[in-house]
């Protein structure tokens, strides 16, 4: 048949899930064309906390994959292990499937924990730079030589609280999840409630566990790839030390501080986190 004049060729839709197992499907958002960028959500959310990010990013020439990990949003939620390896391994299988090299690769708060464990496990494959966003690195409980962040009997409560009354762990988490508690308007934190819930809570608990129990200050410092961290200075989930210890043990790392922001500066002050993201990804 004869091709009528002026018509644009049709754009294949890109594949919302990817088999990383048999039984295990994850969600994934992939747009855009270009340098992929390469989005890791924190706990307990999805790859749709990014949604403030996809279309600057689009705009500004970037592929962007937000990969929801196992037990999350719109991917699969089996029983069974949660840990760093099993999310860094999911990812890996993600990358490798799509093809994708020379990426950024952005973790945020626990994302950025599951980033960390991915590079040193896989030795940077697939990825050429790194972001680190109110990340949960090098660990997010205090042990005898790190004082910093959380003790590991409040993330214990957490525990227990989201086999209770899950609800309420989520609603507990909302109130320190900004910088005050009108930081963000009712309408963006119920939003962010609802992507919460959406988790399963076998999930839930045992990224927890991860949380409380990983120790990555070893591996932070086999990083040798560009790194930018971002962290909000009222930051009450993933304390500003942590990012201090972020920027003194990972060699190539640059911190760019968010004054007004606790841990959700990529929706406090979602100009400068993209305008920073951006221009750290184009160098």
């Amino acid at each position: 048949m004869k091709k009528l004049p002026g018509k644009k060729k049709s754009v294949k839709a890109r594949a919302e899930y990817i088999k990383v197992e048999s039984n295990v499907r994850l969600h994934l958002t992939d747009a855009g064309e270009g340098r992929a960028i390469i989005l890791i959500h924190g706990w307990p959310l999805s790859d749709e906390m990014y949604e403030y990010q996809y279309n600057d990013l689009i705009n500004n020439n970037f592929r962007v994959i937000g990969i929801t990990l196992r037990g999350f949003g719109k991917s699969d939620k089996p029983f069974g292990a949660y840990n760093y390896d099993v999310h860094a391994a999911d990812i890996k299988k993600v990358l490798r499937k799509l093809d994708v090299k020379d990426a950024v690769l952005v973790g945020f708060s626990m994302g950025g924990a599951i980033a960390v464990r991915y590079l040193s496990k896989y030795k940077g494959a697939h990825v050429s730079k790194l972001v680190l966003a109110g990340a949960a690195v090098p660990s997010w409980t205090q042990c005898e030589d790190f004082p910093y962040n959380l003790p590991k009997s409040t993330v214990d409560d957490l525990i227990t609280l989201n086999f209770q009354d899950r609800p309420k762990l989520l609603s507990d988490f909302a109130k320190i999840f900004s910088a005050t508690a009108t930081s963000l308007n009712k309408g963006i934190g119920s939003w962010l409630n609802g992507i919460g819930l959406s988790a399963s809570s076998h999930a839930t608990a045992q990224c927890l566990i991860a949380l409380r129990d990983t120790d990555l200050r070893k591996e932070m410092t086999k990083i040798k790839i560009p790194t930018l961290i971002m962290h909000g200075k009222k930051d009450k989930i993933c304390s500003f030390d942590l990012a201090e210890q972020m920027n003194a043990g990972i060699a190539k790392s640059h911190l760019v501080t968010f004054e007004n922001s606790g841990h959700s500066l990529f929706l406090e002050e979602t100009e400068k986190f993209n305008a920073e993201l951006i221009q750290f990804a184009k160098k």
